[in-house]
């Protein structure tokens, strides 16, 4: 089991204010878990009695809406936290995170983080940072929604993708998602989502192996109307 104070993980996260004695304390009570592709971590609804602090893999956080369709809210990568706000606030988890890949997570118990949110101010503070970080990009994913089109969501989504995540061997996106998933990220309908991503196909703005997506023309992505 990997030690918090030797993680590199932590690098990308408020763990790494913390001081070598502090992660030395959370690394002998932390609980390593694998995670598999699909599974739920935890769910909409849910006391959490911790953190996850993401060391492989990828996960998504969603919303249920009144429709009965989950709407992704955001992408949690290697290093990511989830639980911080729903263990801030006391109240039960607002999301849920679900597992895009295999994945492998830390839980840390709600007690240490708690005590470290009372000792030591720099630690507090980012993780205050973060979260207002997370208002900030919701703030504008709202803006999105209302002022730019479907289209132009759609292209926006593939280039974080690929900005994010990188390409493999062959050029295509490291990232898989299903086209669910992009319908989801982009607030529309998996039909509308497959049918602009066929138009990207013909225009030659991308090209498609089966779920897999390999972007032919990042420039043009960019300027999409």
């Amino acid at each position: 089991m990997s030690k918090c104070e030797q993680c590199i993980v932590r690098q990308f996260n408020s763990l790494k204010a913390l001081t070598k004695e502090e992660l030395m304390r959370v690394s002998a009570c932390k609980i390593t878990k694998f995670i598999k592709k699909g599974d739920v971590i935890f769910d909409e609804g849910d006391i959490l009695n911790g953190i996850y602090c993401v060391r492989e893999g990828v996960c998504k956080m969603t919303k249920l809406s009144k429709n009965g369709k989950d709407q992704v809210v955001k992408l949690v990568i290697k290093g990511g936290m989830m639980g911080q706000r729903t263990l801030v606030s006391g109240q039960s988890s607002n999301l849920k995170a679900v597992a895009i890949n295999d994945m492998q997570v830390c839980f840390i118990p709600k007690q240490e983080i708690l005590h470290d949110l009372h000792t030591n101010v720099d630690f507090s503070m980012d993780v205050l940072k973060r979260m207002a970080l997370d208002l900030k990009n919701a703030d504008n994913s709202i803006v999105d929604m209302a002022q730019k089109s479907v289209k132009q969501r759609l292209a926006e989504t593939l280039i974080y993708v690929n900005n994010k995540f990188g390409i493999d061997n062959n050029g295509y996106l490291s990232l898989t998602l299903s086209r669910d998933d992009y319908a989801s990220i982009v607030g529309t309908a998996t039909e509308s989502a497959i049918r602009i991503l066929s138009q990207f196909k013909k225009e030659r703005l991308i090209s498609t192996k089966g779920k897999q997506i390999k972007i032919e023309n990042l420039e043009a992505l960019k300027h999409i109307e």
